[in-house]
């Protein structure tokens, strides 16, 4: 069995160290959300602790024609000192000599920050021999990136081959697999999935796959209106995916056969326009306007959502209830997150977020710290609640 990071001393060891830092940048290439950072402070203070050297290896976004600032990883270099409170030495080329030469003679417990590692084709092709030349720059590889571990990349899977014995998850990454591993199969029943979003395209297999774990799932957000035509509602001018709507019935029909519950909105607050800036209104499911869409959930479906969640033990939380960026459409994902903070804080349940949005949605509300686990991986921990192998966790693994 593979060894966690606690079991190993890292003295005199230099720390090949795999972080997802892709983090948001604005116009003028500020950092505008630090959590990615902030989260890997405790693997980084771990390894501080054994007086270790690190080499932090990470990508920006996803630079196609080769180098360019928008990208750079000097772009974040500042809020990452200030985040973990160190100086950092940035070194801007993978594989000059003088890289290999700063890394060895620098004193121990220095921290080091190397160039954008997308910056370099090899990586996003798993490329080994780019991997062995990555792996000579340190002695021990350790995984802290759950938000790549769907990737099988140089930096994120090939490289593990190249540290046999030396080579574990970072406590971040330990808690990712620990959050979705106790959903996964110590699930405490009631077992709720709330699941939203704009597309059913992106959710079919998550939803296929919970339909055998969960003993019910909410949809709401976009994804809802191809549902609600599959049953054969009038949805307006709302958003729906025409090709899904043979598959939301093949869904629908599933989950009867295995006795899963699914819940749909029943009212919505529509308008004529997609802008916050609008006439809003609130009509049933069976009164829809011809000529308005539905943006977020109305109050009747609040308050269907809001008993089935207090009546829960686990909850998933992954898509928000509607176009919560609009703040007259937000009412019902924020609605929504104080209902699971409830069921946790008073009910006792375990509440796992997780997705793009809706990890967006609960730091807008600024709720993040009231649930039980708000996870960083976005694409990773849906493959892995569809029950994928993850290439950057069987690299560690093997």
């Amino acid at each position: 069995m593979m060894q966690k990071l606690d079991a190993f001393n890292f003295k005199n060891e230099t720390i090949l160290l795999r972080v997802d830092y892709n983090v948001p940048l604005d116009k003028n290439f500020n950092v505008t959300d630090c959590s990615r950072i902030e989260g890997t402070l405790d693997t980084i203070h771990r390894l501080l602790k054994d007086d270790a050297k690190i080499v932090l290896i990470t990508h920006l976004g996803r630079p196609e024609k080769g180098v360019g600032n928008k990208y750079s990883l000097k772009n974040i270099l500042e809020t990452v000192e200030n985040v973990l409170g160190k100086k950092i030495i940035f070194l801007e080329n993978l594989f000059s000599t003088s890289t290999k030469e700063r890394i060895e003679h620098a004193p121990w417990g220095t921290i080091f920050l190397l160039e954008n590692i997308r910056y370099y084709p090899e990586e996003t092709e798993g490329d080994l021999q780019f991997a062995g030349r990555l792996a000579q720059l340190g002695t021990f590889y350790i995984n802290d990136a759950f938000g790549t571990a769907h990737r099988a990349h140089a930096s994120t899977c090939t490289i593990a081959q190249y540290f046999p014995t030396k080579k574990c998850f970072g406590l971040l990454m330990q808690k990712e697999i620990d959050a979705v591993e106790k959903i996964l199969q110590n699930a405490e029943k009631p077992f709720l999935a709330i699941i939203g979003g704009a597309k059913i395209s992106s959710k079919i297999t998550i939803i296929e796959t919970l339909l055998d774990k969960v003993d019910a799932i909410i949809i709401g957000g976009g994804m809802a209106f191809t549902f609600l035509v599959a049953k054969g509602y009038q949805v307006g001018k709302s958003l729906i995916e025409e090709n899904y709507i043979t598959i939301a019935k093949n869904i629908l029909e599933q989950s009867k056969a295995k006795n899963t519950k699914i819940y749909l909105p029943v009212d919505f607050i529509t308008t004529e326009t997609f802008s916050n800036e609008t006439k809003l209104s609130e009509h049933s499911i069976a009164n829809m306007p011809t000529d308005e869409m539905g943006l977020d959930i109305g109050s009747a479906s609040v308050m269907l959502f809001k008993e089935h969640i207090l009546a829960s033990k686990t909850i998933l939380w992954n898509g928000p209830m509607g176009v919560f960026e609009f703040s007259n459409f937000q009412n019902g994902t924020l609605n929504i997150a104080n209902f699971i903070i409830e069921a946790t804080e008073k009910k006792g349940a375990y509440s796992l977020v997780g997705g793009g949005d809706s990890v967006a949605a609960i730091k807008q509300f600024n709720l993040e710290d009231k649930v039980s686990y708000v996870s960083t991986g976005g694409g990773a921990l849906l493959e892995y609640l569809e029950g994928k192998i993850l290439p950057g966790i069987q690299a560690i693994l093997n």
